[in-house]
């Protein structure tokens, strides 16, 4: 308000006895103003929302707040705390309209608070409407509004409800009595009145891109990203692949440039993940950024970041719309980045890259029936945010032990940088499953500085036969099983400890068939809900399990070689086996491609007690930018709350989370007051589990 008066005041000329009585007035709010901010307060602003998933539309989870800011930010304090009653990976981003902050629980349900005394307004229960538990990993929701109406859209148990805003009740008038059949994990962009959404689906089952009418629930158009005979890149796999192969899914989420009506999506691996003997060629859309008409589906572009990808990476996070100065010119653009640390920067009608990109020269497939792509594609600017291949250089410091071990393995295993061909040797996989780029986000101010948390963690790779260890085939069910199932729960069934898997042994005894089918297709906890349609093949893997071996050979469209399973590789302590830094927030100047600075992201205090400079953790969920000159970000296995100076990277306020906050944060004004919120519900990095919305706000 101060500076606006300012501004004001010195925009046109006044008459000196009008100035003479203003200038103690000005004085005595800029006196107020100063003692305000020495106590921890600042003057009250204007209410303000965070009207959309990470933001706005652009999903660059920017805020132009500046109550709070670096001179006062030391003085932020708890100011309320909402219990959910769930626990799990709390990875939901909240939304803050007219004073009420929605939100969806580990368990799906969703939660209308009031955003400056976190009061519940109501809830709803998905498990009122079907049967549960659902997958957890709800990253947010989505608001429509026409001026009269409002609308909550939220998913669970493979089906889209929409809500009331006001009530939170079912709106009945919605596809089949209030939902539809779609499930999804990222919020879905609202265009006009459309709802834009990726498609969650399992390796076995075609992913796509869809609008559906925010009023009734019908389909308004359908993107493949698979393409079917006829449609642009039909002609990257293997004739019909589009029948048989599945992924390519946008699980990652969209962001939307209303004014030129384009709508940009980024997306998945096809299936399987490791082995694409079934889909030899480019595979578009698989790991591309799109550009899509937002009225109608139409591609306008399409950029792939990885051809025939053998190694889940996945685009993990949203496009992002930047504005840059590129050579002199304003160039609106697209910030895309990847799990293996690149970041790639295009034009955002066209599609081309801001700085070259070369295809580099990558390692021949080994597997039987496997053609690796001969080359992927690397930008020359930026320059990776991470190392880009385990080197001796890279052995773990942090003990005697702990480098002696990893000598050892990189010696036994190897490492082969950015895109190993997956074999039956185990390999050494960095940068790892879980990025570089996570699903988090990154955050991007209107100068084109873009802020960024980053895992520099170590995971295992290999692969095994579904056939038994002596070559001869096992039944058409186990070999299912291994192929669908073994990655997350272990060829032999006894779980992967590492990743959380359960193991399913004894599910026969603690699960009747019909209960882990209704899991299977619908999902929990960790696990996705992967639907049964007809040509689903996972009612095998299930009979496996309950003891029923079924009759002939082993099936021949059931890949042969099946992915072992996520691990990351630890040492005997169980910290990351490479030399820190395991996580590192990063700023970056996408007006010339440059790393501005680098530093560690959270601590493990017993390492630094033992005398090893901070280390930085792996970390879940993003930052966002004020214009007050900071970053929020949680994130880490430490479950702090940091606040940083975006300039410096200096951390000026930090304090601990009762569980981890592994989600990307919030921040809003209510009745003059920004608050700063954050979901933490821990789980992830062997950090306690719990379901709470946690608030901050510079004292009243």
């Amino acid at each position: 308000m101060i500076t606006q008066m300012t501004t004001q005041m010195d925009e046109r000329p006044m008459p000196s006895t009008r100035k003479t009585r203003l200038i103690p007035r000005l004085t005595l709010l800029l006196t107020i103003a100063g003692t305000l901010a020495l106590v921890g307060c600042s003057p009250r602003a204007p209410d303000a929302d965070w009207p959309a998933y990470l933001g706005g539309e652009h999903r660059n989870q920017y805020s132009d707040l500046t109550q709070i800011n670096r001179d006062n930010v030391a003085g932020l304090r708890h100011a309320w705390t909402f219990d959910t009653g769930d626990k799990g990976q709390f990875q939901a981003s909240p939304i803050v309209i007219d004073g009420i902050l929605f939100i969806a629980s580990p368990a799906r349900k969703v939660f209308a608070i009031n955003a400056e005394t976190g009061a519940e307004v109501w809830r709803f229960d998905p498990a009122s409407e079907l049967p549960g538990p659902f997958a957890v990993r709800q990253r947010g929701i989505s608001h429509w509004s026409d001026g009269t109406e409002r609308r909550i859209f939220t998913s669970a148990g493979g089906r889209l409800f929409a809500l009331d805003a006001t009530s939170g009740k079912i709106i009945r008038s919605f596809g089949e009595k209030g939902s539809i059949a779609l499930g999804i994990n990222t919020p879905g962009v609202i265009f006009e009145d459309l709802l834009i959404v990726g498609l969650l689906v399992e390796e076995t089952s075609p992913g796509g891109i869809r609008a559906y009418d925010v009023r009734s629930g019908s389909t308004r158009w359908h993107f493949n990203t698979i393409p079917q005979p006829g449609e642009y890149g039909y002609e990257t796999w293997p004739p019909d692949a589009y029948k048989t192969i599945g992924g390519a899914s946008d699980w990652s989420g969209q962001s939307l440039d209303a004014e030129r009506g384009i709508v940009f999506a980024s997306t998945e691996t096809a299936g399987p993940d490791f082995y694409g003997a079934a889909r030899h060629g480019e595979n578009l859309f698989a790991n591309s950024v799109l550009a899509l008409n937002a009225r109608t589906g139409k591609r306008i572009w399409h950029f792939q970041t990885v051809h025939h990808d053998l190694n889940d990476k996945d685009l993990p996070a949203t496009p992002e719309l930047v504005t840059v100065t590129h050579d002199g010119k304003r160039i609106d653009a697209i910030a895309q980045g990847t799990k293996h640390g690149l970041l790639f920067v295009l034009n955002r009608e066209t599609g081309a890259p801001l700085w070259p990109v070369d295809e580099v020269p990558v390692p021949k497939s080994t597997l039987p029936g496997e053609a690796a792509w001969p080359t992927q594609p690397v930008p020359t600017k930026p320059p990776p945010l991470m190392r880009q291949r385990y080197t001796l250089d890279d052995v773990s410091i942090i003990s005697d032990k702990a480098r002696a071990e990893g000598i050892e393995r990189l010696q036994a295993s190897g490492s082969e940088g950015l895109f190993p061909a997956p074999h039956t040797d185990e390999a050494i996989l960095f940068p790892g499953f879980d990025g570089g780029f996570e699903w988090g986000g990154s955050a991007i101010d209107p100068n084109g500085m873009l802020y960024t948390n980053i895992n520099e963690v170590p995971w295992l790779l290999q692969m095994v036969e579904t056939k038994n260890n002596d070559g001869t085939d096992v039944s058409k069910n186990e070999q299912t099983y291994r192929a669908l199932c073994g990655a997350c729960h272990g060829m032999d069934a006894k779980g992967n400890a590492d990743a959380g898997m359960p193991a399913l042994t004894d599910i026969s005894k603690r699960l009747k068939r019909a209960e882990v089918m209704q899991i299977v297709a619908r999902g929990s906890g960790r696990m996705p809900g992967f639907g049964l349609d007809p040509y689903s093949t996972h009612p095998l893997a299930v009979d496996f399990l309950f003891g029923i071996e079924g009759t002939g050979d082993a099936d021949a469209s059931v890949p042969p070689y099946a992915f072992t399973g996520w691990r990351r590789w630890l040492d005997s302590e169980g910290y990351p086996a490479i030399k820190p830094p395991w996580g590192t927030l990063n700023a970056v100047d996408l007006n010339t491609g440059e790393i501005i600075w680098k530093v560690p992201l959270g601590e493990y205090a017993a390492l630094t007690k033992r005398g090893i400079p901070i280390t930085g953790t792996e970390t879940y969920g993003g930052p966002i930018s004020t214009a007050g000159g900071l970053l929020f970000i949680g994130a880490t296995a430490d479950e702090k709350f940091r606040a940083f100076d975006k300039d410096t990277g200096k951390v000026l306020w930090e304090t601990k989370l009762p569980f981890g906050g592994f989600a990307t944060p919030a921040t809003y004004v209510v009745n003059g007051r920004q608050f700063v919120v954050l979901a933490a519900g821990g789980e992830k990095v062997n950090t306690k589990p719990g379901g709470s919305v946690v608030a901050f706000a510079l004292p009243e």
